[in-house]
Formats: C-alpha cells, sequence, structure tokens
C-alpha cells in the first residue's frame, strides 16, 4: 500500500472512502466530523440515525468503525471511526491503532482501493500530534489490506503536515 502525506480538506479528496473521525453520537460535530457532515449533505446523517436505531443505540465504540454513503462528496463512502480522547495517565494508543486498522478493514470490506484518512484524535480530543502520526503510520505500514491500494494522510495546515513529514522521515 502506497502511503501519501497530504496536505489540505480531507473533504476535497476524491477517493474511494474517506475516513471521518466522528464522535461516538454518529450525528455531526465539530472539526473534521462537522466537515463531513456539512460537505456531506443530509444523506450521511439519515444514515448515521439509522445506524443509531439499529446496530449502535448506545452509540459507535472508540476504535471501531462503520461506513455510510458519502453523500456529495467526492468520494463513494464515508467511513467512520471514533478516536479516543488523549489521557497522560493512561495508555490509550491501542485504540487510536484500532481506529486505522478497523477503517482499513471496513475499507477492505467495501472493495475501496484509495482512503483519506484524518489523523485520528489529534484536534480535540487532544492526542499529542507527534505520536498521532506515529501511531497512523505504524498502523498504515503494517497493514496488508486485499483491496487498498493508496491510503492518505489528509493533514489540514502548514505546520501540521510539516511535523507529519519529520516524524515520517524519523520512523522509516
Amino acid at each position: 500500500m502506497d502511503i501519501a502525506l497530504v496536505e489540505g480538506d480531507i473533504t476535497a479528496q476524491q477517493v474511494d472512502a474517506i475516513v471521518n473521525a466522528a464522535n461516538s453520537s454518529l450525528l455531526g460535530g465539530g472539526g473534521v466530523d462537522g466537515a463531513i457532515h456539512r460537505r456531506g449533505g443530509p444523506a450521511i446523517l439519515e444514515e448515521c440515525r439509522a445506524l443509531r436505531a439499529s446496530r449502535y443505540p448506545d452509540g459507535l465504540p472508540t476504535g471501531q468503525a462503520v461506513a455510510t454513503t458519502a453523500g456529495e462528496l467526492p468520494a463513494r463512502w464515508v467511513i467512520h471511526t471514533v478516536g479516543p480522547v488523549w489521557s497522560d495517565s493512561a495508555d490509550r494508543s491501542a485504540l487510536l491503532r484500532d481506529c486505522y486498522t478497523n477503517s482499513l478493514a471496513v475499507a477492505d470490506e467495501l472493495g475501496a482501493t484509495t482512503v483519506a484518512f484524518p489523523l485520528i484524535s489529534a484536534g480535540i480530543y487532544g492526542w499529542p500530534l507527534d505520536d498521532a502520526v506515529r501511531q497512523a503510520l505504524a498502523v498504515l505500514r503494517a497493514a496488508t489490506p486485499s483491496t487498498v491500494t493508496e491510503a492518505r494522510l489528509v493533514l489540514f495546515g502548514a505546520d501540521t503536515h510539516a511535523t507529519a513529514r519529520r516524524v515520517q522521515r524519523l520512523t522509516v
């Protein structure tokens, strides 16, 4: 699988699947989640509500992933995953890695070949940027899905992109 670090807006990525750093309610929120719901339109929210009414009445558990339509986004699907909130007193890195692993598994089930990921948990959930990049790259480099040939880590802002490039060089 090719891994690309891309500076930009995840909602503009022309890929098979866009991963959403969702909250457990699946009903939209701020940051990446809000942007995906706003740009994707009401079809995404409609499918998320159906998932809440059927498979996830208590919300999507942290580290798990589920797909919906992409609505008006330039993708076929949105894969929603709930990242862990950073804690300096508990190691939640396995849950963060699960977000990437389970999103790739869902992409594989869908037959997606290109997937765009945000930097999960690095926003309002407070995960330190350097470690969030390390965790993402560790999973993406070790993954062996059968259909995904390109994974993009879409980074918002030049500073975040520069940090990710630096971490990528240090962890080769």
